[in-house]
């Protein structure tokens, strides 16, 4: 693997490029500034106001609730009758100029009532919300932090459930009567048990994560966690519930009404009046619309802001578009990408030309990449995390994340120009012409079916054939791809295999449709040393085997020197540097490319090894921050006056490379190296001279300080 030669970026791989250049956020806490709270990251991040402005449902259901309770508190300023007022004259009327709504059996005015009815309704559900909610959260995040005290809550829980909540709601009522506020209490302790078995499965999936158990390790306390990490994970589900309980606490508190157990007369309330309307349903039909329609909206307001709310912002770049959305960005990369001009290609031959991959009407991520892939050869694609090689590879297969699209450029398959087809085209490609091979195999593979199941219904779906030939055909692919025992694979479930032996099942997934070109992006980077060299060694037998071609997406330079035929180097979300794989290993001419080679220790032999090996100071620039000359002039050693201008692609005269630097020649013909920049003194270590003092020992250093001590000695 390149070494770590810069601080890392917060964009761990392309896709986070994408994220960072639509969200600019950045992680930790900015200096100066207190960090936030669970509370704080609760609120501002997951219930942005911004979601609730794009969504035209929820800005309706807020303008609907904020206008009852305003309508309600200030009701004894403007509404024309007091909700007692009777008039004899206007019985059970309909709408007029002086009762907008009409009037009830003894005549009062509905718009009244209604609206003084309104604040009551809305503050005693809330009160349902808080208790039950809030306690089912509590309940759940405690329970989820051991497995003792999970068991008490879940009995107890379990038995608050078995509860008759309408006799035990009555039985309340005959002790304390009709106080409506203390029975909604009571309605959100028994709806809390419910909502705890639903939050209980979250908190527990929650509290095995991995940044659960770093947070132990570093000594927070099982609340700290459960208020970090936890808290913020339920709040989706947390912000869904309140809405469907806001509701149907409105719903029972009118139910009670209606039977008779609202508030005293003559205090109206909704389910008094429905209660009142439905004994003149039939002279009076008009009685039940006004309240009727007023509950009815104000239970599709509480559902709209908790719809609005609840959806998982998208800020994640590995979301896949939807179908109406990849139309839509193929007509318009057919406009920005006109068709290629029907040539004769040879089968199986990629040629990408000018393409460039930006965020929708923003930053640019790609720009101007090509290069040639032909038919039985491997082409990697090498640089740093955030340089547009991932990006790059998904523009290949039509699998851009939601935001994202080609801008310019072509990707020419066969003659046919894939940076412009229609979704149609590119289902007809995508497996069965195209394959992809993911980072990590775990994403190919669905963990509630088995591997077999979803290797032949994948080939069936590809090739066209009966169940059985497909299941020998799968046995055939487990094969091809290294397996021994392929019979035990195909009943075995994902979690029940390797990494390894997850990645060969994935390759053979890949391999399903006779695909003629593989997309693998970084294939071998989760897995150890020796099946990283067995999956390379089963890719070039594929190669040589198939007359496969193969697109890698990689960072390591020595599968670079194992198995690519071609290399092009990509910085900043262009190509710097392009050619045959030996000549860019041996004679490179872009400094990037000499960098990265001065910093593999793999690249020198053990007699040339230097002492100290090379780094690249500063890391790579998101791409709002793109200057407008050599995007790698603030990181190169060579830089000058030249390189502020743009730099196009020239020849690098060895074969048909090509490199993106003014002083390509001049670096050639003066063999300069890339040199290693100076540590401080103050961290140099002289361990063979015994003379060093305890407070200079690095937290880094593998040796404890016994040791070290040993060492003096």
């Amino acid at each position: 693997m390149i070494p770590s030669v810069a601080p890392a970026p917060v964009a761990a791989d392309a896709e986070d490029t994408a994220t960072n250049a639509v969200t600019d956020t950045t992680a930790g806490a900015r200096p100066g500034r207190r960090p936030r709270t669970a509370f704080a990251g609760l609120f501002s991040r997951r219930l942005s106001a911004r979601r609730l402005v794009a969504s035209p449902g929820a800005v309706a259901g807020i303008t609907w609730l904020v206008a009852l309770v305003v309508a309600s508190l200030t009701a004894p300023w403007w509404l024309p009758y007091k909700t007692e007022d009777q008039d004899f004259t206007a019985v059970l009327s309909g709408p007029t100029a002086a009762h907008w709504l009409g009037t009830d059996e003894l005549g009062r005015d509905l718009l009244s009532r209604i609206c003084a009815a309104a604040a009551g309704t809305l503050g005693t559900s809330l009160i349902t919300v808080i208790v039950g909610v809030g306690l089912g959260t509590i309940l759940a995040m405690v329970a989820a932090a051991g497995v003792r005290t999970e068991g008490v809550i879940s009995r107890a829980t379990e038995i608050m459930m078995s509860l008759p909540g309408t006799v035990i709601i009555l039985a309340v009522i005959g002790a304390v009567g009709t106080n409506i506020p203390v029975i909604m209490a009571i309605l959100g302790v028994l709806i809390s048990a419910g909502i705890y078995r639903v939050m209980l499965g979250q908190a527990t999936a929650l509290q095995s994560q991995l940044y659960v158990d770093a947070a132990k390790v570093d000594g927070v306390s099982a609340l700290g966690i459960s208020m970090r990490h936890v808290l913020p994970g339920l709040s989706n589900t947390i912000v869904v519930q309140s809405a469907l309980i806001f509701a149907v606490g409105m719903l029972i508190q009118a139910g009670l009404a209606f039977i008779g157990f609202g508030p005293p007369i003559p205090q109206p309330s909704w389910g008094g009046m429905i209660q009142g309307a439905s004994q003149h349903v039939y002279d009076a039909p008009w009685l039940m619309v006004p309240t009727g329609a007023v509950l009815a909206l104000t239970v599709l307001a509480a559902n709209a802001i908790g719809n609005a709310l609840g959806k998982s912002p998208n800020a994640s770049a590995s979301h896949l578009p939807s179908a109406a959305e990849r139309r839509r960005r193929a007509a318009a990369s057919a406009v920005a990408s006109p068709e290629a001009p029907a040539v004769p290609s040879p089968s199986g031959r990629l040629s990408v030309r000018g393409l460039s991959v930006g965020v929708d009407g923003g930053t640019p991520l790609v720009t101007d990449v090509s290069f040639d892939v032909g038919q039985g050869t491997v082409l990697g694609l090498v640089g740093e995390s955030g340089c547009g090689k991932t990006m790059t590879a998904l523009s290949l297969l039509g699998l851009l994340p939601s935001g994202v699209a080609v801008t310019g450029g072509q990707i020419l398959w066969d003659g046919r120009n894939l940076a412009g087809a229609p979704e149609g085209v590119m289902e007809g490609v995508r497996g069965r012409d195209i394959a992809l091979i993911s980072q990590e195999p775990m994403r190919a593979l669905d963990p509630m079916f088995t591997v077999g199941y979803q290797l032949v219904s994948t080939v069936r779906r590809l090739r066209g054939i009966g169940k059985a030939e497909a299941r020998a055909e799968a046995l055939g692919l487990l094969e091809k791809v290294g397996i021994v025992d392929a019979a035990r694979i195909l009943r075995t479930y994902p979690h029940q295999i390797s990494g390894g032996m997850a990645q060969r099942v994935a390759i053979a997934l890949a391999l399903s449709g006779r695909p003629r070109l593989l997309v693998a992006d970084e294939p071998t980077t989760a897995l150890d040393v020796t099946v990283q060299a067995e999956i390379l060694s089963l890719l070039r037998t594929l190669v040589k085997d198939t007359g496969l071609s193969v697109v890698m997406v990689t960072h390591d330079l020595g599968v670079v020197a194992d198995i690519c035929d071609t290399v092009a180097v990509m910085y900043a979300g262009q190509v710097v540097e392009s050619g045959r794989t030996a000549n860019i290993l041996d004679n490179p001419r872009h400094p990037y490319t000499l960098a990265l080679l001065a910093a593999d220790p793999h690249a020198n032999t053990a007699a040339d090894m230097p002492e100290r090996l090379a780094t690249i100071n500063g890391q790579v620039p998101q791409p709002k921050d793109w200057p407008g000359g050599c995007r790698f002039m603030a990181r190169c050693q060579f830089a000058g006056s030249a390189c502020v201008a743009p730099v196009p692609l020239v020849p690098s005269g060895s074969d048909d490379g090509v490199v993106r630097c003014v002083k390509a020649d001049e670096l050639a013909v003066e063999g300069l190296e890339w040199v290693a920049t100076d540590v401080p003194g103050h961290r140099v270590l002289d361990v063979r001279s015994g003379d060093i003092p305890s407070g200079d020992i690095p937290s880094g250093d593998m040796r404890s300080r016994d040791n070290v001590e040993r060492d003096k000695a």
